[in-house]
């Protein structure tokens, strides 16, 4: 592996603002150095969009099938079916995006714990990788969580922007942690920079979450708003120096986890 070989564990690729230029922003990234990438999958329609990039950009591009909290309201038996077909496609390496966001509350909570718990049974039935997503829900998510973590494969709990004793108990869950660029912003992420370096080598890994989180320390900085994975070495530069980390070291460790983690080749 070459010293900067990054993957992006969590980029949604098939978001409107990558239509007109999504073969150029892949290429982008593969010159950056991020090898592969894992398209998110945060609805019926998108899951599937994320398994077709997945095919079209084979060993490069992979998918995860999932329904994200803003979307539980959707969930039935029909998606359900869905995600349980998905979950056998060759190419989907987790399910998710899903979790609970108590902070837009775009779906009743009632209904975001009930898709949360659903997805957590094909989690458990297939044996596939975790992916979650948690924003100002850390009590009802812990819980949920609690109650299958024993049965379930790996866990990352993506996009982490939380407290020291929320990545803690995480920690005792036996989780991964996803860092985004949401270190790199001065308005929000200085909080986390104190106990990055809490977080085992073994269980870091790190994402862009494209097009959202645009490190707002990029230097130079770029016009657009749109995040990218051709970015991912700037959020893991960041995270290094939070880390007191060389940043070859920390590329080295978060690669060899997401492909252990993922299952990838």
């Amino acid at each position: 592996m070459r010293a900067m070989d990054l993957i992006d564990i969590g980029c949604n690729l098939t978001h409107d603002s990558f239509d007109i230029d999504r073969g150029e922003v892949i290429e982008a990234a593969r010159q950056a150095g991020v090898i592969q990438m894992i398209v998110t999958g945060a609805s019926t329609s998108g899951s599937q969009a994320a398994l077709k990039l997945a095919r079209e950009w084979p060993q490069q591009l992979f998918a995860t099938a999932g329904v994200h909290p803003h979307r539980a309201s959707e969930y039935d038996r029909e998606t359900d079916r869905l995600l349980r077909d998905l979950a056998g496609q060759a190419g989907v390496v987790a399910i998710g995006e899903t979790g609970l966001d108590y902070f837009r509350d775009f779906s009743p909570r009632k209904a975001q714990r009930s898709s949360f718990e659903q997805q957590t049974q094909i989690a458990i039935e297939t044996g596939l990788p975790f992916f979650l997503h948690q924003r100002d829900a850390h009590g009802d998510f812990v819980d949920i969580l609690k109650q299958y973590r024993d049965h379930l494969s790996d866990v990352v709990v993506h996009c982490f922007t939380g407290s020291k004793p929320e990545l803690y108990e995480y920690l005792d869950l036996d989780c991964f942690i996803g860092i985004t660029g949401w270190i790199c912003d001065e308005r929000r992420g200085t909080h986390m920079k104190e106990y990055m370096k809490d977080i085992p080598s073994n269980r870091l890994m790190i994402e862009t979450d494209s097009p959202y989180l645009k490190p707002r320390n990029l230097r130079p900085k770029i016009k657009s708003h749109r995040n990218e994975p051709r970015l991912l070495p700037w959020i893991l530069g960041t995270l290094a120096a939070c880390r007191n980390e060389h940043p070859h070291t920390l590329a080295e460790a978060t690669t060899r986890n997401a492909r252990a983690f993922f299952r990838l080749n």
